[in-house]
């Protein structure tokens, strides 16, 4: 069965997706993992929200933060001036329902929304998210990487992890070999002879 994809901002979104969104990640994020905290948060309205469905149904949904909503701040960004803290998309709330796990749902949500953040911020722009830490493997399969300490959120272990955009590495030429100019120099050399045979024998003719 296929997967669609869609990604709309906040504004338009349908009364029964916000439903189905919410429900989702009380599910997955509250009573799933048994941690009572406040979902609902004001930079629901500044995201783009991403979900993915079977059939009109959501089974997986993630939220992508524009970077200049994004608190969110990286730390590499004082080793690596080409990384804009100040400037960087955040992915978050990443979740797939537990009737469709094991099927590469999560990282077709992941692949789907680092796409759109090339797209919309540029090739060039860094993306960064928070994640737990029994996720660590999953993102740095994606490119991810963890920066920094480990910290709790609402009791659960998590950590910075940022997504740089790889450098291109120029490759140099290789310097010709010895035996290449030498077999340069002998044409040019048996060139030389032969203009200076037929000349020769131009010579003799006339």
């Amino acid at each position: 069965m296929s997967t669609e994809f869609t990604i709309k901002t906040f504004d338009e979104l349908t009364s029964v997706d916000v439903y189905h969104i919410l429900k989702a990640r009380s599910q997955v994020f509250v009573v799933e993992q048994n941690c009572p905290y406040q979902d609902m948060d004001e930079v629901d309205f500044d995201c783009l929200h991403l979900v993915a469905h079977q059939n009109e149904a959501l089974i997986g949904y993630c939220r992508i933060v524009p970077p200049e909503f994004n608190t969110l701040r990286s730390n590499l960004s004082v080793a690596d001036p080409t990384i804009k803290a100040s400037a960087m998309p955040a992915i978050g709330r990443v979740l797939v329902l537990p009737t469709h796990r094991g099927r590469g749902v999560a990282r077709q949500i992941m692949l789907q929304a680092i796409a759109f953040c090339r797209k919309k911020y540029g090739k060039k722009t860094s993306i960064i998210l928070s994640a737990q830490t029994y996720l660590l493997s999953f993102y740095q399969s994606l490119g991810f990487v963890p920066e920094g300490e480990h910290y709790l959120i609402d009791g659960l272990e998590h950590v910075k992890m940022v997504l740089s955009v790889p450098k291109k590495v120029k490759v140099k030429k290789e310097r010709t070999s010895d035996t290449s100019t030498i077999t340069k120099v002998l044409s040019v050399l048996l060139f030389i002879l032969a203009a200076l045979f037929i000349l020769g024998l131009l010579y003799l003719m006339i």
